[in-house]
């Protein structure tokens, strides 16, 4: 399973290497709302092309429309609004860099009004963005304050350029393995936009991204993290859960904080709660959802299952979507924090920016309970917009470079 690797980034924070196996780099598409086809009633169709299209860069009502420049060797740094103190990207020191291994996919998200039609049309606003629940979990971080956060997947040829694009674009530091044989992961997202809570089901075609293989890992890429997070998708399929055991295996030899999102309650039910347990061994902090929680532990209830779980993660984070999130240590509930209230759009990555910011947040130092809070507030955020991904900015270049 040969590859090549598109967007190592070189210490300076430049990716090295932009261009695809053909030399051909990718164009200037904005990131989190790139569109194709036409808007439904009611929508505006935001953001630059998807891989291989052109499209006018419209902001939406709700948006800053995205700079199109990037200087050479120079991040654009994301910083939201009210992150937490000394966790902004500009004015405080990160201890360490986040590695994030994991998927990155291209999400077709298609919002309805209107129940499906068997058989026949169905009016929908139908975007391309960029996804995967791991590049999103890296894309969320870096945006709530993480100034150096890393990140490795695998892309087919034909969309790699692309990607790697967004995730520079989205302050995130790059390295892709190039898939000769295998498509970019591909995922269409049905999100019931007039349900309160915009919720999607999702049709999966993985792609090149769970052919993520040892080949594509070195112990090197650990050099100056702290923090390493795997994506729970990449237990699923033979080749990416041995690279993730790698990984696991060199950041714990290493003392690292290790992190994981189970990432889905149906592939987990046909990987099997049991082996998945074995396969997470000596992680240190477990992010399941509530369906989740309760699948690896056969009980029902949240809280319970959180405290069933802590006696095999020193932590356990359980999201809880519309009812926030409950953080449990040594069997004790430690920390219950409602939702925040959202207008929602598309509940689509909710969950992974609910990680990247909890992330970013105890990097910064923040005590569990705080970084619950911040990671339900990440979460609102993602809800009211549609796409995966947080809206990146572009403030001055110098103070990007510098961050890293």
């Amino acid at each position: 399973m040969g590859a090549g690797v598109i967007g190592a980034a070189g210490p300076d924070g430049a990716p090295v290497g932009a261009a695809g196996p053909e030399g051909a780099s990718a164009g200037t598409a904005g990131s989190g709302e790139t569109c194709t086809g036409t808007a439904g009633p009611g929508e505006t169709c935001t953001g630059t092309a998807g891989p291989g299209e052109t499209c006018a860069d419209t902001a939406g009502p709700d948006e800053t429309p995205p700079d199109t420049t990037k200087p050479d060797g120079a991040f654009l740094s994301a910083v939201p609004d009210g992150a937490p103190a000394g966790a902004d990207g500009q004015g405080g020191t990160a201890p360490g860099a986040l590695l994030v291994v994991g998927d990155v996919v291209t999400d077709i998200v298609a919002r309805h009004h209107t129940p499906l039609a068997p058989g026949t049309d169905t009016a929908a606003a139908i975007r391309t963005v960029p996804g995967g629940a791991g590049a999103n979990v890296a894309c969320w971080a870096a945006h709530w304050g993480c100034t150096d956060v890393r990140f490795l997947g695998r892309a087919g040829a034909d969309a790699a350029a692309w990607h790697e694009e967004m995730l520079v674009r989205a302050a995130v530091r790059p390295h892709l393995a190039v898939d000769p044989d295998a498509p970019t992961g591909t995922v269409i997202s049905l999100v019931d936009a007039a349900g309160a809570a915009a919720e999607r089901t999702f049709l999966t075609d993985s792609g090149a991204s769970l052919r993520l293989s040892p080949d594509d890992w070195s112990p090197s890429l650990l050099d100056g993290v702290v923090w390493l997070h795997l994506s729970g998708y990449l237990f699923f399929a033979g080749p990416s859960r041995e690279t993730a055991r790698a990984a696991l295996a060199a950041a714990r030899a290493r003392g690292l904080t290790v992190s994981v999102d189970p990432a889905s309650a149906g592939f987990l039910a046909r990987h099997g709660p049991d082996r998945f347990l074995a396969d997470t061994a000596g992680v240190s902090v477990l992010l399941p959802s509530r369906d989740e929680a309760e699948l690896l532990t056969g009980l029902p209830g949240p809280a319970d299952a959180a405290a069933e779980l802590s006696r095999r993660f020193p932590e356990v984070v359980v999201k809880l979507g519309g009812e926030g999130a409950l953080a449990v240590r040594d069997g004790q509930v430690l920390a219950r924090v409602p939702a925040v209230r959202a207008d929602a759009r598309d509940s689509t990555g909710a969950g992974d920016a609910f990680t990247g910011a909890f992330v970013a947040a105890r990097l910064a130092g923040a005590a569990l309970p705080d970084a619950v809070t911040e990671g339900c507030r990440a979460g609102a955020r993602a809800v009211s917009r549609v796409g995966a991904r947080p809206a990146w900015r572009a403030p001055a270049c110098d103070t990007a470079r510098e961050g890293r």
